[in-house]
């Protein structure tokens, strides 16, 4: 395995899928996140062009968060895999490098 590839956990996988098919920005994910949404119900909320009434799915997560938390933006917006990487980066530093001992 090299060492630029990033290992996304499986919790994060839906929400990476969630943002291509429904093409949502790192911003509006980062959203639905901390509003506690379901990545597999976003289909249900989603504005298939069928019902008029609804607003499509970008803009209803970012009326929702602006009315649970009072801003317009998640404070920190980095992506997924930005974030994952920053971790990934921190705990190399942090960890000494392995050492192999042979006899």
């Amino acid at each position: 395995m090299s060492k630029n590839r990033l290992i996304v956990p499986e919790k994060l996988k839906p929400w990476i899928e969630a943002r291509e098919r429904y093409k949502l920005s790192h911003v509006q994910v980062q959203m639905a996140r901390e509003l506690g949404m379901n990545p597999q119900k976003l289909g249900g909320l989603a504005n298939h062009k069928q019902e008029r009434w609804k607003s499509p799915l970008t803009e209803f997560i970012e009326q929702c968060y602006e009315k649970q938390f009072g801003r317009s933006t998640p404070e920190d917006t980095r992506s997924i895999e930005q974030k994952l990487e920053a971790k990934r980066s921190k705990k190399e530093s942090v960890r000494p490098p392995k050492t192999t001992v042979r006899q």
